[in-house]
């Protein structure tokens, strides 16, 4: 039954991660408001970004679809862009690791509400440099209420700490670069991740972002793909980091400490 269960939760994280692409092309679009319903009436039903035919259910199975049409489309041959596979596979092992780590119900169903909107920041900002006002006001507010119905008022004032913090570190890089190295989504983003982590999980969050990045940032220069003037959303690597702090934090600073012990 419990291998039952972890199944479940993987095919229920790719029709969640199937669901998110369809958020994200919206968005794209312009039309958000168009996800459920259209602006004539009707439910809104997905279609072939290049020759608008609607497509049926056997197009729609996630990953298998993909697969079966050899990642192109039924009906005018395009390819299918590989963000529909891979954000069905990444939203179905992080559901698997959320199901694997929750204390309680509510908790979980919690982190499974935040990483849909953390996977829709890291693709939109990925594709568009951009963090939508839409995606980010409503995942506050989601984790401010959250913080107040589960903790008392010292751990609530804690977290507020570590996400003005957060939000003020990255203010600050943004007025000393006149808005060239970081834009005011990743501030917003910022303050949201110090509010969700707390501390001191929010400093392993940042620390890895700008790891990552830098590592990233490196490999994309020496390949020549960048240069050092490009602009390369940081975005991304905000949630690559918080996700890892989320699940391993509390084991990374655990091991940083044992380690400038043992010296």
């Amino acid at each position: 039954m419990e291998i039952l269960f972890y199944v479940f939760a993987f095919f229920f994280g790719l029709t969640v991660g199937s669901f998110l692409n369809s958020i994200i092309y919206r968005f794209q679009t312009g039309a958000p408001h168009q996800l459920l319903f259209k602006s004539g009436g009707g439910l809104s039903r997905s279609f072939c970004p290049y020759c608008k035919h609607q497509l049926s259910w056997q197009d729609l199975i996630p990953i298998f679809s993909f697969l079966i049409l050899r990642g192109k489309c039924r009906y005018c041959g395009k390819k299918i862009s590989l963000q529909y596979p891979l954000v069905e596979l990444a939203t179905a092992f992080l559901f698997l690791l959320i199901f694997l780590t929750s204390i309680n119900v509510w908790t979980g169903v919690y982190l499974l509400v935040i990483l849909c909107f953390l996977i829709i920041i890291f693709v939109y900002d990925l594709k568009h440099y951009l963090i939508p006002d839409k995606i980010i006001y409503p995942t506050i507010g989601i984790a401010f209420l959250y913080q107040i119905i589960i903790h008392n008022s010292q751990f609530i004032l804690q977290y507020l700490i570590s996400a003005f913090g957060a939000a003020a570190f990255f203010l600050t890089i943004v007025l000393i670069s006149r808005g060239k190295w970081m834009g005011a989504g990743d501030i917003k983003l910022a303050f949201f991740i110090g509010l969700f982590l707390g501390w001191p999980n929010i400093l392993v969050a940042l620390f890895l972002a700008f790891f990552i990045g830098a590592i990233i940032g490196i490999g994309l220069i020496a390949s020549h793909k960048k240069s050092l003037r490009s602009e390369v959303p940081f975005g991304p690597f905000l949630v690559a980091g918080t996700l890892i702090a989320l699940f391993w934090g509390q084991s990374i600073i655990n091991w940083y400490l044992n380690f400038f012990n043992g010296l």
